[in-house]
């Protein structure tokens, strides 16, 4: 079928859908199944993804939101989202097999949190209350206080004892333009304030925003797969809008609305970091068969080829498995 006035042009984004750190987590969960006694726990989804977690679930890998869902004795991953340090000693104090799933890129950020303490900073963190990355680095310090910074007007308004030794990390999945906003606030405020040796938003959020920009200058629509409690999907929403083109996240082809086709011309399609391809290739299916659409891949879009490798744990357990 094609509509009248001609097929709809798709750009699919490049790069889109998995990144490495949520490969990884994957990967942590499938072979913690092949390795240890079933069943296996996650705490937290170990990516926000309904399909990812629900494929995981059927395979032996449990969900539960707290430590009091998991047996004594039994194995516990951490989701990629990274856990607090009360968390990681109630886990040890019960004597849980714990396999670390937190992204190599968000253990950074707790590991810059810890040095930046011991050097007597007073340290803000610029991300969004209630994100479970947030809870974690906000909870790797156990006797001192990280003050959240979630806007530009927290920004103006927080108070710091020593504005001279002051120091900021960020959330890895942030909009890259909201936390250049609060950081120029922060630095006008505060001259002395340090940043992180290097970006803390990751490469894969940098990288799939990017793709948007690009989209947004050729499409009058475009489409985020993604989950609602995803917050690098969510800001990919937020870069297109900003940009005054609309956009809609949705988890899948059967969360689309055919009001929303209605007059584009050309429709970007992208997916936040911890959606599946094979959730991009359906709403590209239902669009060619719906509205004829014609499809194309962002030719200035970039391949990623990071790899993050297993938890030298995991990895080692894998190894003595018997064949």
């Amino acid at each position: 079928m094609v509509r009248l006035g001609g097929p709809i042009r798709v750009i699919l984004a490049r790069p889109r859908g998995f990144c490495a750190g949520v490969v990884r987590a994957i990967e942590v969960v499938e072979k913690s199944l092949e390795v240890f006694e079933e069943p296996v726990y996650v705490r937290h989804e170990i990516v926000h993804n309904r399909q990812v977690v629900d494929d995981l679930q059927s395979k032996g890998a449990m969900s539960v939101e707290d430590l009091d869902g998991v047996p004594d004795g039994a194995t516990v991953i951490f989701s990629a989202h990274g856990v607090s340090k009360s968390v990681s000693a109630e886990a040890k104090r019960r004597g849980l097999n714990t396999i670390d799933g937190t992204c190599p890129l968000v253990t950074k950020v707790h590991r810059q949190v810890h040095r930046l303490s011991a050097q007597g900073f007073e340290i803000l963190l610029v991300g969004h209350a209630g994100h479970p990355e947030v809870e974690g680095t906000m909870g790797q310090l156990i006797d001192r206080k990280i003050l959240l910074i979630q806007s530009v007007e927290d920004a103006e308004r927080v108070e710091i004892g020593n504005p001279k030794k002051i120091a900021y990390v960020t959330q890895t999945t942030l909009s890259l333009d909201d936390a250049d906003k609060i950081v120029s606030v922060l630095l006008r405020r505060f001259p002395r304030l340090q940043p992180p040796p290097t970006d803390d938003i990751c490469y894969a959020t940098q990288n799939r925003q990017d793709a948007v920009r690009r989209l947004v200058q050729s499409a009058d629509l475009v489409i985020v797969i993604g989950a609602a409690n995803s917050s690098n999907s969510n800001r990919l929403v937020e870069v297109a809008a900003s940009r005054g083109v609309p956009a809609y996240r949705k988890d899948c082809v059967s969360d689309l609305e055919a009001a929303w086709f209605r007059g584009a011309k050309t429709v970007g399609i992208t997916a936040g970091a911890s959606a599946p391809e094979y959730l991009v290739q359906e709403v590209v299916s239902h669009l060619k068969a719906c509205y004829g659409a014609e499809v194309e891949s962002d030719l200035d879009g970039t391949d990623e080829d990071v790899h993050f490798p297993l938890p030298r744990d995991l990895a080692a357990a894998t190894r003595r498995r018997p064949v």
